[in-house]
């Protein structure tokens, strides 16, 4: 005699207890990755004291770190599908710890090139390999708040980071020990992952690998390129372009655009962008619960993203008083926020079935070309005095994305349409 198990049923304590531990790994490896973004930038002081270095030098660190990432999130995504996501994680994470030991033992500027290009191949799979293991380990019905923490878990390790790096320098005295104590940072993380590998093995999901249904025919294996054609993918490539010029027209410009336009000293315009991440946060923890009650899931996106892009808009006119304006900026975070669950549900919803990894890994690295390409266009307007730019230009990359994300939503529809009339 035989027995059979099935998977436990979505609302059980097994699985609630087995969604809450990979979502919170997960959450964790996002926020490290997030953390590595600002391995350098906040050491820049320290740099420029110690080297000579100027801000143009190392601005081009930054760059390095995200065209690394942005091209080798596209290839992550493929090695993602063939040998699973969890072997590439610890790789990810092996990285940092290389790139934090690098940049504290640098003796020039050669080395801190090398140590950006190390923290951006470790950036470079996290967006395949997190919704990767998300999508095949956490139920549908949580899946809304898994991809809410993994948001929330990534401003978090914004925030963490610039404080735990210029907070050790600091106190310190040292840049390099602010460097060693990152790598011991990702080590640490590497562990918990290590001790935790079997929450993070994708290749034993339970909720995306479902058995066919009765008489379904199996779909014939299709090149590994194939989801390249669809537009789908380029659409949601363009959502992800665009909404991050946005973001990094305000993360690194809102300060100081928000003190030559209302006069408010910069010490207080220092905190738009802290606003700005903490109500990102609150908003992704209400859109969690949105995702498994909405259908039309771009409905949404175009909702709070316009809403977001309004308030940018009213904040570049310079009719508000100086501390409105601030506040004003940091609520368009909420709307942004809102619209990220929904955002990676609809991209779970235009992936083609055993291309999760190549479509997120080819769509996320638009979120790097929107980081390379942005920076220098908006740091060019506040150069040339074009202060409301930074808030007409964020709000109109804003609305441009409502665009993309409206065609990827109708596809999505036509699709799930599609599938009465042929099954």
């Amino acid at each position: 005699m035989t027995t059979t198990t099935s998977p436990a049923s979505p609302s059980s304590p097994d699985n609630f207890r087995q969604d809450a531990r990979t979502i919170g790994l997960i959450g964790l490896a996002h926020g490290s990755s997030h953390f590595f973004h600002m391995l350098l930038p906040p050491l820049f002081p320290f740099l420029i004291a110690e080297f000579g270095y100027s801000y143009s030098q190392l601005g081009f660190l930054v760059s390095v770190f995200f065209v690394v990432s942005g091209v080798g999130q596209m290839l992550a995504g493929f090695l993602v599908d063939r040998v699973g996501a969890r072997p590439v994680l610890f790789f990810a994470l092996s990285c940092f710890i290389a790139a934090g030991l690098v940049a504290g033992t640098a003796s020039g500027y050669a080395s801190l090139i090398l140590a950006s290009l190390l923290a951006g191949m470790g950036n470079a799979p996290f967006h395949p390999v997190d919704f990767t293991i998300l999508n095949k380990r956490v139920s549908a019905k949580r899946l809304g708040h898994g991809f809410s923490v993994h948001g929330i878990s990534g401003n978090l390790g914004w925030a963490t980071a610039p404080v735990f790096m210029a907070g050790i320098a600091t106190a310190t005295g040292s840049w390099r020990v602010a460097c060693l104590s990152g790598a011991a940072l990702a080590f640490v993380v590497l562990v918990i992952m290590v001790l935790n590998r079997d929450a993070l093995d994708d290749r034993q999901g339970s909720w995306s690998n479902q058995p066919a249904a009765h008489g379904a025919t199996p779909a014939a294996p299709e090149h590994p390129m194939a989801f390249l054609k669809l537009p789908s993918v380029w659409l949601c490539f363009s959502f992800f372009f665009w909404s991050t010029c946005s973001l990094s027209a305000i993360q690194s410009f809102a300060s100081p655009a928000l003190h030559k336009l209302y006069g408010t000293p910069l010490s207080v315009t220092a905190l738009v962008v802290t606003g700005y991440m903490l109500c990102g946060a609150v908003g992704m923890l209400i859109g969690g619960f949105l995702v498994a009650r909405v259908q039309r899931l771009e409905k949404i996106i175009s909702l709070c993203l316009l809403a977001a892009a309004i308030l940018l808009a009213v904040v570049g006119l310079g009719v508000l008083p100086g501390m409105a304006a601030l506040v004003v900026t940091s609520l368009a975070g909420l709307g942004i926020g809102i619209a990220g669950p929904s955002r990676d549900m609809l991209i779970k919803r235009a992936a083609p079935p055993g291309a999760t990894g190549r479509v997120y890994g080819t769509v996320y690295s638009g979120l790097d070309l929107g980081f390379c390409l942005a920076a220098p266009v908006f740091g060019a307007m506040l150069d040339a005095n074009m202060v409301p730019g930074i808030f007409f230009g964020s709000a109109a990359a804003l609305a441009l994305s409502v665009v993309s994300a409206g065609f990827v939503g109708a596809g999505v529809a036509a699709k799930a349409t599609a599938k009465p009339a042929t099954a």
